[in-house]
């Protein structure tokens, strides 16, 4: 029986994306490159653990989970992140973003000023710019200001963001239209923290680096990896977690998350072998003429 290989999830590099391996080996991912794994044969789904720690009882987890972690580890993943507002004392200074995923869908948040833009490709930002850059207490209270006068919310769902990729705007202008006019209007607004230095609007887009330009309209959803199942497919696109594969049945798209605390093995295939789901798009984006 072939090595089982334990995915940590998809990574994005100053190169693009890359499969990230338990103890450190990186797949890169280019376009059309052909992606192919099984899930081992009577295998079980295991939570990953918590903050770079092993799960201490290895629970079995869900195949829908995309954060594929117990009960308990995710509680004590969240009670250490940022997000969870729980953190006061981090020194390191952090930025205010906006980010764009499509029409109608803008975002605000906060990320580390050292990690760059590597938040914003996580998330499968299609274009985003910098608002301001503080301390992190500076950095949450501008959000919140934000959130509150601009009506911006500080989350998307996935399944909303996947739901337009096939069919943005064309030209970068367009696409950084709304957050520019945002941006605008934010930085005209009182109350910004005296110890957040605010920055001009100056949008990154990302068409190009996800691979988003001319993207077919996906035919499926991957809903979960089971045991003895297979996925195979050849890379069209990639955006935050996920990656648009082109297979038989046409393009299906696998949210790399599903992937983690399973034993993964190579497999010749370009076919798939687990559940999938039909590809609806989001609540508001006009299906066709009826």
């Amino acid at each position: 029986m072939a090595h089982a290989w334990k995915c940590s999830g998809l990574r994005w590099a100053a190169d693009g994306p890359e499969l990230a391996w338990e103890g450190g080996r990186r797949s890169a991912l280019t376009w059309g490159k052909r992606v192919a794994f099984g899930v081992a044969d009577g295998g079980v789904r295991t939570c990953v653990g918590a903050r770079g720690h092993a799960c201490p009882v290895r629970s079995a987890v869900s195949g829908r989970s995309t954060g594929a972690r117990c009960e308990e580890c995710a509680r004590l993943d969240r009670a250490h992140s940022v997000a969870a507002d729980t953190i006061a004392d981090d020194p390191r200074p952090y930025h205010v973003y906006l980010a764009w995923f499509g029409p109608g869908m803008t975002k605000v948040g906060i990320t580390a000023e050292e990690r760059g833009s590597a938040r914003l490709l996580e998330q499968g930002a299609v274009c985003f710019t910098w608002l301001g850059v503080g301390p992190l207490m500076a950095a949450r209270r501008t959000e919140e200001l934000l959130r509150a006068a601009l009506r911006v919310p500080d989350r998307i769902p996935y399944a909303d963001k996947r739901a337009v990729r096939s069919g943005l705007p064309g030209t970068e202008a367009e696409r950084a239209a709304e957050i520019r006019e945002l941006h605008a209007r934010a930085v005209g607004l009182g109350g910004w923290p005296e110890s957040l230095r605010a920055e001009p609007c100056q949008p990154v887009d990302h068409v190009r680096v996800f691979g988003l330009a001319d993207l077919p309209a996906p035919a499926g959803v991957v809903a979960e990896l089971v045991a003895g199942g297979a996925v195979g497919g050849r890379l069209v696109a990639a955006a935050g977690p996920d990656l648009h594969l082109e297979t038989g049945g046409g393009v299906v798209v696998l949210d790399t998350r599903l992937m983690t605390g399973w034993g993964l093995i190579p497999v010749d295939t370009e076919e798939l072998s687990v559940p999938v789901r039909e590809f609806r798009r989001a609540t508001g984006v006009q299906d066709g003429l009826f």
